[in-house]
């Protein structure tokens, strides 16, 4: 058997498992668990490992920052497309998705696939474009999320500034973002994996084997098979990933990337599901509604709708970016990635069109 067919096939397993090992977690906090033993040991031990065994080079310092302009470019691009989608952007809804659409979680969705396809070197580069998105989930999307908050209660004030501090401090304390620092001043020291004592690296490689089959595990038991409104929201995410991966195209064109390997990086790290910190700042404003008594209708955010979009965002990435680095080599072509990006907006947007045409219609039909 092909040796990338038998690796896919070992993966998807995992996430099958997952999937039948749901009506044995019932309840979120176990599978919580799950995540939060990912985030704080498997995780940030297989980050360090491959930050260990890379030469420290000062382009890495690049990489934060394109993932912030990226970032940036979904969150202006989203907004003025929502009515396409018969959403009102400055609806609790439209705001929910301007918040959680520019955001990446390539921890849970996009770093174990670079790790078992593309290797150390590049999931070492993919933690450090997770350093930009960081910054952007954690200070700018609280920022707005606090100006919309603002804009529909204003009597309520908010010091800003001490929040940010807070969210800076917590970004720092992160297990994976720690991890990186200390890896980064070892680099700095001329330290290298090798270098260490036989027992810290022991303890890292059995700690970072469990990254992989926990974080399949995850995604299969975060899997939501029957869900309502579930169509306009994977319209959503094709359309996402179709604009991402132009973005990505666009990158690697500008940038003159050749090597397979970072093409490939290129296109799946922007493919990662949405992140749960805007959800975090969701929830935060939506409990002081609470507090206030607000009415759902008059909400800032629609939080049930925010949940549905993670639900349906973690495995939509995970398949997506399983799928692409399945393939080996073929997608790491400049125009293939052009036309794969064009198919998933026409998945999106070809469907929606043609519901609208049949409503114009029918509409034609009853006035004669």
């Amino acid at each position: 058997m092909n040796e990338a067919l038998q690796k896919s096939l070992t993966l998807i397993f995992l996430i099958l498992l997952g999937i039948f090992l749901k009506a044995k977690y019932k309840n979120n906090d176990m599978v919580g668990g799950i995540k939060e033993m990912v985030l704080t040991v498997a995780l940030p031990s297989t980050i360090f490992i491959a930050l260990m065994k890379i030469p420290l080079d000062s382009t890495l310092a690049m990489v934060p920052l394109i993932t912030v302009i990226f970032n940036f470019f979904l969150y202006f691009l989203i907004p003025p497309i929502l009515g396409f989608f018969n959403i009102d952007k400055n609806s609790a809804k439209g705001r929910t998705i301007k918040m959680l659409m520019p955001s990446l979680a390539p921890g849970l969705s996009c770093f174990p696939f670079v790790a078992e396809f593309l290797g150390e070197k590049s999931l070492a580069i993919a933690a450090m474009a997770d350093v930009g998105n960081k910054f952007f989930v954690l200070i700018f999307l609280y920022i707005i999320a606090l100006n919309m908050f603002l804009e529909l209660n204003k009597n309520e004030n908010a010091n800003a500034w001490t929040k940010i501090k807070s969210l800076l401090l917590s970004m720092v304390k992160e297990p994976i973002n720690s991890i990186m620092i200390v890896a980064i001043l070892l680099l700095v020291f001329n330290v290298s994996y090798k270098t260490l004592p036989t027992l810290v690296t022991d303890i890292f490689d059995k700690t970072s084997a469990m990254m992989t089959p926990l974080i399949l595990l995850f995604i299969g038991l975060a899997v939501q098979l029957k869900q309502s409104k579930k169509r306009i929201i994977v319209s959503l995410l094709f359309f996402r990933a179709g604009i991402s991966i132009l973005f990505s195209a666009l990158l690697v064109a500008i940038l003159g990337i050749h090597d397979p390997n970072l093409m490939l990086l290129a296109l799946v790290v922007p493919l990662s599901s949405a992140s749960f910190w805007p959800f975090a700042h969701i929830s935060a404003f939506n409990l002081k509604e609470d507090n206030l008594e607000i009415a759902k209708e008059k909400r800032t955010f629609n939080i049930e709708f925010a949940v549905l979009i993670l639900a349906f965002s973690l495995p939509f990435s995970s398949g997506l970016i399983l799928g692409i680095l399945s393939f080996g080599t073929f997608f790491a072509n400049n125009l293939t990635m052009i036309y794969m990006g064009i198919l998933m907006i026409a998945i999106a947007v070809i469907p929606i069109f043609i519901s609208k045409l049949s409503l114009r219609f029918s509409n034609t039909i009853a006035k004669n």
